[in-house]
């Protein structure tokens, strides 16, 4: 892999500092990527954009954006730095950044794509944009299950593009896998990526409140995941540009953020396998999932940056909550 596209590299979040900018500054004098890459690095910093949507640093997402515009491959090699650019090109690379640091459009919003787990998924602003501990977790996740049990039956509940449904069914070549989500719109670009994987004959959509349209399996689910909405709201109305630019339904979890996984732990009672496990990401809310979900004695799954962020309950805990 090229140094390029070694830098390109996904992030759950980042701590965006507010800022604007009301227009780009002169670009004549800017004929190479290389010359640009540095231009696009100083209006970040200008304009404090937001990241952690699909990177955590200026650098990255900058040269990811001028490669996806200028359609040169993200494996480009360092000589494609010094390449002289024709004026259309320089063109469009201002448009590009105009988009980016004078409206705040986010980086993936404007490339309509997203990466994770190795695979290339449609966004748009019908969904947020997927970042989640997940892709490194569900590889393992069959590990949860008692020996000889196996993934056969898996649900993503607020599955929004469909990307970690699919992302299961290719963990787990076995298993069917439901994917739920409350919004028509979401779940019209998660049928557009499902179709793109040809994942249609192992990934049913549903539209549902959690599983409100969903009755449970016969045999239950064994496995169970969901990355929901779980900022509180008061946070979610001070969101930079960026992140407000994606779905508040995608982003609000009532007041203190648990209003959605309260809901998810009651229903996944009566819907995995007696062996099943429940996992959810739950962002900077551990302290509060552990004091108020004591009883369910929830298991902390470690991620490689330290965050540990989704939490396990198994079928057993549930079955004895009184909820």
């Amino acid at each position: 892999m090229s140094a390029a596209r070694a830098k390109i590299k996904t992030a759950p979040g980042a701590a965006p500092r507010p800022a604007g900018l009301a227009a780009l500054p002169p670009t004549s004098q800017l004929a190479t990527l290389a010359g640009w890459l540095a231009f696009a690095e100083e209006v970040y910093a200008q304009a404090g954009l937001a990241l952690g949507q699909i990177t955590d640093n200026a650098h990255d997402e900058a040269l990811y954006l001028l490669l996806r515009t200028l359609d040169w491959p993200l494996e480009s090699g360092p000589e494609v730095l010094e390449r002289p650019l024709a004026p259309a090109q320089r063109i469009a690379l201002r448009e590009m950044l105009h988009a980016r640091a004078v409206k705040r459009v986010p980086a993936a919003y404007l490339t309509k794509e997203a990466w994770l787990g190795g695979l290339r998924f449609h966004v748009d602003e019908r969904v947020i944009i997927p970042r989640s501990y997940f892709v490194e977790l569900i590889p393992g996740l069959d590990e949860l299950l008692p020996a000889g049990a196996a993934v056969r039956r898996a649900a993503d509940v607020c599955t929004g593009s469909g990307c970690l449904a699919i992302l299961l069914a290719e963990a787990f070549p076995e298993a069917k896998v439901d994917g739920l989500d409350l919004s028509p719109a979401a779940l019209a670009v998660a049928a557009i990526n499902v179709k793109a994987h040809a994942a249609g004959r192992r990934v049913k959509l549903h539209e549902s409140d959690v599983f409100d349209a969903v009755p449970p399996p016969p045999g239950g689910y064994d496995l169970i995941v969901s990355n929901p909405p779980y900022e509180p709201s008061a946070h979610v109305d001070r969101q930079d540009p960026e992140f407000k630019a994606e779905p508040r339904l995608a982003h609000d979890g009532g007041p203190d953020g648990l209003v959605i996984v309260r809901k998810l732990l009651r229903q996944a009672r009566d819907r995995l396998a007696p062996h099943g496990v429940v996992a959810v990401e739950i962002g900077g809310l551990r302290k509060a999932v552990n004091r108020e979900f004591a009883a369910l004695a929830p298991e902390w799954l470690e991620t490689e940056d330290g965050s540990d962020c989704v939490f396990v309950v198994r079928a057993a805990r549930l079955a004895a909550w009184a909820g």
